[in-house]
């Protein structure tokens, strides 16, 4: 593959902020027919950027020079492809991009995706958005047969077994291939002549399908995104979403849709709607801004303690849609006491613990003026370790709050999830060792309360709550119920590798 040559960035290590949260994986998306199309990858995978900002990389394929290019690196969409330089060497009107969080494999240049690979029938770059949770079973098995791995992620399993498939044409290959694997996954791929899109069976991670009008009367331009929002970035029109189990094939001929495989209930995953999902973004035919605000609605209808509440504080910015529609159903008033800063990134590994302990105040100050000597409920999304959670609370009491009681629009998160989520070991949860009154009097609030479960399912529209043996949403994180088998955990694969691969030069 010929591509521009790039420098990459020193790895920027997490900060006791970023610890305490969950990361989705990744984020992808992918244009067919499109006048530099790179370009507006690159404002895509800007407006994903939370989905993922620990690497960026775009693959384009220019028709007229019938060649590939390619550019990685570690860092933020803006550090990777700022540079208007590096975007002039991906050419061609195809391209497909990803954003990376990193919850499988190493931190490595060749685990940057897209990844790319050439087969007898041309160059393929494939990039994905998920965990597979038999990829490392499947790998094992490869190897064994003599398969070479260059990385440690998930996406170049495909890669093998497209690589391996005596299927005819392209589609079949990666159709075959795509129903070997199991887990949750989203997926975008580009050829010579197609871009594929590809969501799994139960649809637990999101993509959606947009349409870019063309230019002085041309065709219009596809798009596929994780996210509707990804659209909004570039002026395209959102079409509809991905289907659980679809697969689309775009080509100069338009759009086909394949059912390749066997039919599943769909099982989204919840935690979209309650942080991940940008909240301008629609997931599942729902705004995530308005599911947020009835999540909180909810969770004030359930838990709102007595005693004369004075103001409800988000803690910024994911618990403000949520507290939003808790002030409105508890009928308190709404304010900021809790002013983010914008301008700080992830920050370099601290000295020592006094400074480490600050990392919160570079991201979070209180307004004491709004918090002193007021009851105050302060909202989040979501409570992992409790680090973070402490730390806030501590601050808003040293503002001069005279009580501070935490509410989480989501129920405790008492398993790790396998599906593409980075989420802690099980004994780092601090949800699952401890009781609510334990974590209260842990990060040291006068009251703790999370919504139900049927609660969110209620917020969620599901007005009978949660269907027990039939589940609505992948909520295994809150209750255990994975969607489908966990066959490298069982066979106790997770986070083995056969090896580790050298690292490469960014390309």
């Amino acid at each position: 593959m010929q591509s521009p040559n790039d420098q990459d960035a020193p790895h920027q290590h997490s900060d006791t902020y970023d610890d305490d949260r969950m990361h989705e994986e990744c984020a992808i998306f992918g244009l067919w027919n499109a006048t530099g199309a790179a370009k507006l990858t690159g404002l895509g995978l800007h407006a994903l950027q939370h989905r993922g900002q620990e690497a960026s990389g775009i693959v384009s394929y220019d028709r007229s020079e019938g060649r590939f290019y390619s550019r990685r690196g570690r860092g933020h969409v803006e550090r990777v492809f700022g540079n208007p330089d590096r975007m002039e060497g991906l050419k061609g009107g195809g391209a497909i991009g990803h954003n990376r969080y990193a919850t499988t494999g190493e931190d490595m240049i060749g685990n940057i995706q897209p990844m790319f690979a050439e087969f007898e029938f041309g160059g393929f770059a494939v990039a994905h958005n998920g965990n597979l949770t038999n990829a490392m079973s499947i790998r094992k098995r490869l190897v064994s047969d003599g398969s070479l791995f260059q990385s440690t992620n998930d996406t170049e399993v495909i890669i093998h077994l497209i690589a391996r498939s005596v299927r005819n044409t392209l589609v079949e290959r990666a159709i075959d291939a795509l129903q070997q694997l199991e887990g949750a996954y989203s997926l975008v791929a580009l050829s010579r002549k197609k871009l594929i899109g590809v969501r799994d069976p139960m649809g637990v991670r999101p993509l959606a399908l947009g349409r870019l009008p063309g230019a002085d009367g041309k065709e219009d331009a596809w798009v596929l995104s994780s996210e509707s929002c990804g659209f909004d970035m570039i002026g395209a029109k959102f079409e509809r979403e991905i289907e659980p189990g679809e697969m689309v094939v775009i080509d100069d001929n338009g759009i086909e849709s394949f059912r390749p495989f066997p039919q599943a209930r769909p099982r989204p995953c919840i935690f979209e709607h309650i942080y991940f999902a940008r909240p301008d973004s629609v997931i599942g035919g729902r705004s995530v801004y308005e599911s947020r605000k009835s999540i909180g609605s909810e969770l004030a209808r359930e838990s709102h303690p007595p005693g004369g509440i004075d103001v409800i504080v988000p803690v910024p910015d994911s618990g403000v849609p949520a507290a939003l529609g808790y002030a409105n159903e508890a009928g308190v008033p709404f304010e900021l006491g809790i002013v983010r800063s914008h301008y700080v990134g992830r920050t370099f590994i601290q000295p020592n613990q006094s400074i480490r302990d600050l990392s919160v105040r570079m991201k979070h100050s209180a307004n004491a003026e709004v918090l002193r000597g007021k009851k105050v409920v302060l909202v989040d999304d979501s409570i992992v370790r409790g680090t973070t959670s402490a730390k806030i609370v501590d601050m808003v009491r040293r503002a001069g709050a005279a009580e501070v009681h935490m509410r989480i629009s989501s129920p405790p998160t008492v398993n790790p999830c396998f599906y593409g989520i980075d989420t802690p070991d099980t004994k780092e949860l601090i949800a699952a060792n401890y009781s609510v009154a334990e974590i209260a009097e842990k990060i040291g609030a006068d009251s703790l309360a999370y919504v139900s479960t049927d609660g969110l399912y209620r917020a969620m529209g599901e007005e009978q709550g949660r269907i027990n043996d039939r589940p609505q949403y992948c909520d295994a994180c809150f209750t255990g119920a994975y969607p489908n088998r966990l066959v490298d955990k069982d066979a106790g694969l997770v986070g083995a590798l056969s090896g580790r691969p050298i690292e490469q030069a960014a390309e």
